[in-house]
């Protein structure tokens, strides 16, 4: 069977319009998180350019996670998180009223820590979001989505002959790959990563890395990583966060060969962290 790969731009969400003249994807201005009274997050300021993967990087309980679980909403479902300033996609502020935080979810897909695939078959994982969205007229038009998204992913040669076997039966890097194949199914434009490979032994996470590569042509990804190495391979923008603090945001060669910030200097030369 011949895949044709879609690289179509997805219609906008309710409240959300595309902006491809803008060259920043994402912009966080003035953001503010909180967990009830303790502050997560302070004042961050971040352009976040398109189609490159950005690296968010610092030590543990620095915030870079609840800054990627801001750009999706997902710190809504927390309780007692307060989220105040401006994050914007394609120009618009993805917090005003009126935004649908499920097309939201669509247009800002997410690949967790462990690999999660859900108590079904590998088809039906990946079928699972366009149907929910209405993605699909046809059986047809399902089957052409999942394979799509199972070769982007770099997983149909593996499966193709296993399609209806439970997804959880497969190795871990398979699972994540799954997952991967899954966020894409419903055409986002931005992917965010939470520590993907952390749970993968070093020949997964190096197909992950290699994927990564090539989906940065079609998409915008941020990821999270406590392996400098990991960031210093695969991104092209570094930000490094301390204490809740966005200390410095630039070129990764540049954060990691000429940091600007003597906390940067100590976090990436291993003083820190």
């Amino acid at each position: 069977m011949e895949l044709a790969i879609h690289t179509e731009v997805p219609e906008s969400a309710p409240g959300l319009s595309v902006a491809a003249s803008n060259p920043h994807k994402v912009t966080a201005k003035s953001v503010d998180v909180y967990y009830g009274d303790k502050q997560a997050l302070k004042s961050i300021n971040l352009d976040i350019p398109s189609n490159m993967v950005t690296a968010l990087i610092g030590p543990s309980g620095c915030g870079k996670s609840t800054f990627l679980r801001c750009l999706n909403r997902m710190n809504d479902v927390v309780d007692g998180c307060r989220v105040e300033g401006e994050i914007k996609l394609d120009g618009e502020n993805i917090y005003a009223k009126g935004v649908d935080v499920v097309h939201l979810r669509a247009r800002v897909g997410m690949v967790f820590q462990k690999p999660n695939p859900f108590p079904k078959s590998i088809y039906d994982n990946v079928a699972y979001g366009p149907k929910i969205h209405g993605l699909a007229r046809s059986r047809a038009d399902m089957d052409e989505i999942v394979l799509n998204s199972l070769e982007k992913a770099g997983l149909l040669a593996e499966v193709r002959d296993r399609l209806d076997a439970p997804g959880t039966g497969l190795s871990g890097g398979q699972q994540q790959r799954l997952c991967i194949a899954r966020a894409i199914a419903v055409e986002p434009e931005v992917i965010l990563m939470d520590e993907p490979c952390s749970a993968l032994d070093p020949i997964a996470t190096a197909k992950i890395e290699e994927l990564i590569d090539e989906l940065k042509e079609n998409y915008t990804i941020i990821m999270v990583t406590h392996s400098m190495q990991q960031a210093a391979r695969v991104s092209q923008k570094t930000a490094f966060f301390h204490l809740g603090d966005l200390v410095e945001y630039g070129d990764t060669q540049g954060i990691f060969t000429n940091p600007k910030d003597e906390r940067t200097q100590a976090y990436v030369t291993g003083r820190i962290g």
